[in-house]
């Protein structure tokens, strides 16, 4: 009987995917828990993928015309009480500040005190408190479009939390505009979407479907909820980007007034869209593997490490040299706009330095011993391929080819989460089929079974929830690009005219 292959992640995607992925974040170092239940602490080699992504993301905003601003993290609940359907929607989720300082107490420690006119929620999202600001910055058509994002964190009072994919305070982007007409609220709504399907797919090589939430998983408070829904290893489905378009509904609560061009008034039509930290947990889930994280060059931490070998110092004047010579050379390339990102690490502790950065999911390993300077070659790993398969390439030839080898890489990642989600797609006719689809066999972990099933569905609110209820998959997007075809609800039998995009979902 052959031996199981040694992984340096345990428990394998395979025994336990929900422990792994905590591994996965032990191992790369990307992140820990605070002592804030239900918060984390980002660590350096876990918030550089943060700053990758917002500055990536804010040039893609920025190139629609969208401009930065800032907004308080206090919202009076007064603002929220504005649109019922909306403080309903985040009600259970909401922190409440009550009170302005702190006293000493009679049975000593400290107590609150000065107790708060209005109480303040911490922002759960700013749709309310930004509606405020644009009543005051519109009077006439002219004003329009305004095109707003701020960069935030977010307290959504969780109970079950998980690093990046659902904490009680994560960090996010959220756009807010306000327009003269629908129609240029509605294209506006549509267009961010694509911003967030071409980010994800282009620098975390996660392919995304495009689709529209059913009416009972919009936005509290939106007429139309559009998505991009991604497939992770365990065949689950992860929300990865929303775009909403709100109608007039916040426009009206927060009075964005104005005069058109007929000197007639009126509200104004508003959209919201956005994402978060919870992209990290996606690129976690998407490419890492039994080894460690696994990171798309064009949102990694860094692009390459290089690693020194030597036994005495002559050795290691001559490798040092010529491994921050070789440092430099890569930090003058540019990779997609970019510069070039370089490690150096001299630690002394054997093979455990390579394997390090092969956990922390590193694209390119360079090891550079006394041998290969005499030959002006290196030795090469990439993270897409097997840890022991290294290879000697003439140092010129590695630094020419260096950025293709990165796409490559890029490429590669892509089109392997793209082979894994079509692998795990089925169309489903049967209730039968269906039920069996979603549920674990005796040979499977109960983690890790199903996959996204394209079935037809009438319509009905009731038979979406009747799903939910037995199954816990939910209808995650009705497709923009569907084909109209004829077919039978997968939960009541009456006629529908598409299929939709379901599964089981964080």
């Amino acid at each position: 009987m052959a031996k199981p292959l040694k992984t340096a992640i345990t428990p394998v995607r395979a025994e336990d995917y929900p422990e792994w992925y905590q591994q996965i974040i032990k191992a790369s170092d990307l992140a820990e828990k605070s002592p804030v239940r239900g918060c984390m602490v980002i660590k350096p080699w876990g918030y550089a993928l943060w700053e990758n992504i917002m500055r990536g993301m804010d040039d893609m905003f920025k190139a629609t015309g969208v401009k930065n601003a800032y907004f308080p993290l206090f919202i009076p609940l007064s603002f929220l009480e504005k649109e019922a359907e909306h403080v309903e929607g985040f009600a259970k989720e909401c922190a409440v500040v009550t009170h302005h300082r702190l006293e000493k107490s009679d049975q000593g420690g400290l107590a609150p005190a000065g107790q708060l006119a209005e109480p303040l929620v911490v922002r759960p999202t700013s749709e309310t408190i930004i509606g405020d600001s644009f009543a005051k910055w519109v009077s006439s058509y002219r004003d329009l479009p305004i095109l707003i994002n701020q960069w935030a964190n977010v307290v959504r009072w969780e109970m079950r939390t998980r690093i990046f994919l659902r904490t009680s305070e994560f960090l996010w982007q959220e756009g807010h505009t306000a327009h003269a007409s629908q129609k240029e609220a509605i294209e506006r709504t549509n267009m961010m979407l694509e911003v967030y399907a071409r980010f994800v797919e282009d620098f975390l090589a996660m392919p995304v479907i495009r689709g529209r939430k059913t009416a009972s998983e919009r936005f509290p408070g939106a007429e139309d909820t559009l998505c991009i829904e991604a497939m992770m290893q365990d065949r689950k489905a992860l929300q990865a980007g929303t775009s909403h378009f709100l109608g007039q509904n916040f426009a009206i609560a927060s009075g964005i007034r104005f005069q058109n061009a007929r000197e007639e008034e009126e509200y104004a039509w508003t959209t919201s869209w956005g994402s978060s930290t919870r992209l990290i947990g996606g690129l976690i889930m998407t490419h890492s593997d039994d080894n460690g994280l696994v990171l798309p060059p064009r949102i990694a931490s860094a692009h390459v490490v290089l690693l020194p070998i030597f036994r005495s110092d002559a050795d290691r004047e001559k490798v040092m040299a010529y491994t921050e010579k070789l440092a430099t050379d890569l930090r003058g390339q540019k990779y997609h706009d970019r510069s070039v990102q370089v490690e150096i690490d001299t630690r002394d502790i054997g093979g455990a330095r390579g394997w390090d950065w092969i956990k922390k999911g590193i694209p390119v390993r360079v090891e550079i011993g006394p041998k290969d300077i005499e030959k002006d070659a290196l030795f090469v790993g990439r993270r897409d391929h097997d840890p022991k398969q290294k290879t000697s390439i003439p140092r010129a030839q590695f630094l020419q080819d260096f950025t293709a080898t990165l796409d490559d890489i890029q490429r590669r990642l892509y089109d392997r989460a793209l082979s894994f989600r079509e692998a795990h797609t089925q169309k489903i006719e049967s209730r039968e089929a269906f039920d069996a689809y979603f549920t674990p066999h005796a040979l499977e972990k109960p983690e890790i079974h199903g996959g996204f099933a394209l079935s037809h569905w009438c319509g009905e609110a009731q038979c979406e929830q009747q799903i939910k209820e037995a199954l816990n998959v939910t209808i995650r997007c009705i497709p923009l690009k569907n084909t109209p075809e004829d077919g039978r609800c997968i939960c009541c039998g009456r006629p529908s005219r598409e299929r939709v995009v379901w599964a089981k979902a964080y």
